[in-house]
């Protein structure tokens, strides 16, 4: 959606600082001074802050959720986080359900008119970036990189029943029986994926197992000698002694997963940003999920690591930090993933928000 409409959120309590950079962004990343966060109101009624959503995005969020139910600003707010998958979270999100949506990706084009159709309005705010994983069982000995192309050669609809053995995929490879897991049609990762790897956005083969819970993912994988699955970095990092990961040539060599790599836009095609969209009215009326948003993008930097995930630079946070308190509405993609976006170009595109 080319067009941004915005509307106001009044917030107490906004800096100087803050202010001053609201009037002239380019100054945000020479800002020094903190973030300020909003204390709870002793006499404020007890609140629920209710998100939903990615799985991929679900680790940051509900780590973000605990921390914030031990602080003043969390007093008398529960912040309850469910995982359904990023097209499924939208779904409620845009029915009015939630207050917040998890996303690993962008919101399509038909969750833009959902939300329209009932009113609702949306802050599109980037809180990390992620490195989608390609895993192996460690008892898998042939296999230490993979392309783009056999990627695809594995996953498009026309492997369906027809490819079905390793052999097929590389002539070295052993000649064993090709297992394939991955995300659920209900998941972010789904639509990312196959649009990076098959190149259009849900073409899949559909003879695999599909989850959208990682965790499902990630045990599938460690018992089964002849897996192969992807998933969020987060879920690798924290599994690494049942799972390993293959290096992936998108054509300039093989290139592992890390944050490392991703910062330095190595990692391609599968480097993509991870999303929260608030319900802005939520933001207006419910001082809590105010709170809680402040709370989260100050936080994000140092839980995002916490995860296995890679934290944006401190200006991102703070470009995100400004939109949110000004309530600015919509989306500055246009209702598709970005392939082979990386963290600079979503840096330049937040700035022009």
């Amino acid at each position: 959606m080319k067009t941004i409409a915005s509307i106001s959120i009044f917030l107490a309590g906004i800096s100087a600082a803050i202010a001053t950079a609201m009037a002239t962004p380019n100054a945000v990343s020479s800002t020094k001074q903190p973030l300020k966060l909003a204390q709870a109101n002793t006499s404020e009624p007890a609140a629920t802050i209710k998100t939903d959503g990615s799985s991929t995005v679900y680790p940051i969020t509900k780590a973000i959720a605990e921390e914030f139910k031990t602080t003043a600003a969390g007093k008398n707010a529960q912040a309850i986080v469910n995982f359904s998958g990023t097209s499924a979270g939208f779904k409620k999100f845009c029915a009015g359900e939630t207050d917040i949506s998890d996303a690993s990706r962008p919101i399509r084009t038909e969750e833009m008119e959902a939300c329209n159709n009932n009113k609702i309005r949306y802050i599109e705010l980037p809180v990390a970036y992620d490195a989608l994983t390609i895993a192996v069982n460690p008892q898998n000995t042939w296999a230490k990189d993979i392309t783009v192309a056999e990627l695809k050669k594995m996953w498009e609809p026309a492997a369906e029943g027809k490819v079905t053995n390793w052999q097929q995929i590389r002539s070295a490879w052993s000649d064993r029986p090709l297992k394939l897991y991955g995300a659920g049609k209900d998941s972010g990762t789904y639509d990312y994926f196959t649009e990076a790897i098959v190149g259009k956005a849900r073409a899949s083969r559909q003879d695999y197992t599909a989850s959208e819970d990682d965790d499902e993912l990630v045990a599938g994988i460690s018992k089964d000698p002849n897996a192969l699955g992807y998933f969020g970095f987060a879920y690798y990092e924290a599994n690494q002694d049942k799972l390993k990961v293959l290096a992936v040539d998108s054509g300039k060599g093989a290139v592992l997963p890390s944050r490392q790599t991703v910062e330095k836009a190595q990692y391609e095609p599968l480097s993509r940003p991870l999303f929260i969209y608030v319900n802005a009215r939520s933001a207006q009326l419910k001082p809590a999920v105010r709170r809680f948003v402040d709370f989260y993008i100050q936080r994000a930097p140092t839980l995002v690591s916490s995860v296995g995930y890679i934290p944006l630079p401190a200006e991102g946070y703070r470009l995100t930090y400004i939109y949110f308190n000004r309530g600015k509405v919509g989306t500055v993609f246009e209702g598709k993933s970005q392939i082979g976006l990386t963290i600079g170009q979503l840096l330049r595109r937040q700035a022009k928000f």
